[in-house]
């Protein structure tokens, strides 16, 4: 198996969540109120698969390999254009979760916000997927051995291993606090 296989296999889950965050941008508009626990959800999703597991793998291990490389001037410019992109969708993760905050604290006109950000990330998402599948993590494997691609895909099995304790040591941490 390549190292796009797991990359690939994560775009079609994201793809999955855009799709009902598109569909609850729909019944927000139609019902005028925000369900506050899907946008956690949503937000959590946002923030720790497709960030800090797809992305980080994308930018911890395949960006820092091909840096290694003698990559086209046009593959480099897409890593770089990836890189701003997933800052960019930090940032809308970070008002889309503020203005959840302020409408749960009864700021109603914060729903505007809100849904301005939801329908943000499904544009955005489904654009930048379309980017890495198409003109990006295909093309770039031929820079890597056979050798370098199985090794990849052995840290990203590890990232992934690690990540599951990083996120619930992390729970763990904020219910129990000083305990």
């Amino acid at each position: 198996m390549k190292p796009v296989g797991p990359l690939m296999r994560e775009h079609r889950l994201i793809e999955r969540m855009i799709r009902k965050m598109g569909l609850q941008l729909d019944e927000m508009n139609r019902l005028g109120s925000l369900d506050v626990n899907f946008v956690n959800v949503a937000v959590d999703f946002i923030r720790v698969y497709a960030d800090r597991c797809h992305h980080g793998k994308e930018e911890d291990i395949l960006f820092r390999d091909l840096a290694s490389k003698p990559i086209s001037p046009e593959h480099k410019r897409i890593m770089e254009e990836l890189l701003e992109e997933h800052k960019y969708a930090r940032s809308v993760v970070g008002r889309l979760d503020q203005a959840k905050e302020q409408y749960a604290q009864g700021r109603l006109d914060a729903m505007a916000e809100a849904a301005a950000c939801i329908r943000e990330l499904v544009e955005f998402y489904l654009v930048h997927i379309l980017k890495e599948d198409k003109q990006f993590f295909f093309p770039c494997m031929e820079y890597f051995s056979r050798e370098e691609q199985d090794g990849m895909l052995q840290e990203f099995w590890e990232f992934d291993r690690r990540l599951i304790h990083e996120k619930y040591s992390s729970v763990v941490e904020q219910a129990t606090g000083d305990i």
